[in-house]
């Protein structure tokens, strides 16, 4: 039997942004759901992925894409039923730190819009080029105008124990990242000692090159079976 595939997407984005990916591990008869965080902090976006987890029957393959990794680290720590976590251009943070405190590290965080409510945004100018530079720019000019506001909230609380100390992880590198540069996700995946694969994409590869991710996603879900 094939495991359940939850999926988790990252800041200034919603659970279409998998919709290629989804399309992908639908035809492989994979049981596929896209979580809807409401990216208002950490423990918000926590909370909601394991009610979904909860609703899961069997072994769940729970992926996250950016700050989802962040979600996914913290999210399946007590969640028996989270058979390996994937990690796509993903944080995988390690206990005490934040995505603030890691992406500052490397010199990151710029280009981002506050407003006055405690929410950020991708300044539109610059979308494209953090997210994806090779894709349709028509298709990026609705993603940047569709963008959902994110409390700064999720990019400044630390997490506690991560699951990948105790779960298996697969992670790929997006080789022409602008957001998370790719030797932050070398050393992230390094020290999880997850299994890597790297692929010619910029941060936005589940959009642009669905086929590749989802075989990363299949792949964990193949070992998982066997």
């Amino acid at each position: 039997m094939k495991p359940n595939i939850v999926l988790v997407h990252g800041a200034w984005a919603d659970g279409s942004m998998w919709t290629h990916v989804i399309r992908e591990l639908q035809a492989q008869g994979f049981y596929v759901t896209a979580v809807q965080n409401p990216l208002t902090s950490l423990d918000d976006d926590v909370a909601t992925t394991r009610s979904v987890l909860a609703r899961q029957q069997g072994p769940t393959v729970l992926v996250g894409h950016s700050y989802g990794g962040a979600v996914i680290t913290a999210a399946a720590t007590e969640e028996d039923n989270v058979a390996a976590l994937v990690y796509i251009a993903a944080l995988g943070l390690a206990q005490d730190e934040s995505p603030a405190t890691l992406l500052e590290s490397y010199g990151t965080l710029a280009n981002l819009v506050p407003d006055e409510n405690g929410f950020i945004l991708i300044d539109r100018a610059d979308f494209a080029g953090g997210f994806l530079p090779d894709y349709d720019p028509s298709a990026v000019a609705v993603m940047a105008a569709t963008q959902k506001p994110t409390s700064v909230h999720c990019l400044t609380d630390k997490i506690g124990p991560p699951a990948w100390k105790s779960k298996p992880s697969w992670f790929q590198i997006a080789e022409n990242d602008a957001m998370i540069p790719p030797a932050a996700l070398s050393m992230m995946a390094a020290r999880m000692n997850a299994t890597t694969t790297s692929i010619a994409a910029p941060h936005g590869s589940l959009v642009s090159h669905p086929r590749e991710v989802a075989q990363v996603i299949m792949d964990a879900a193949n070992a998982v079976s066997s």
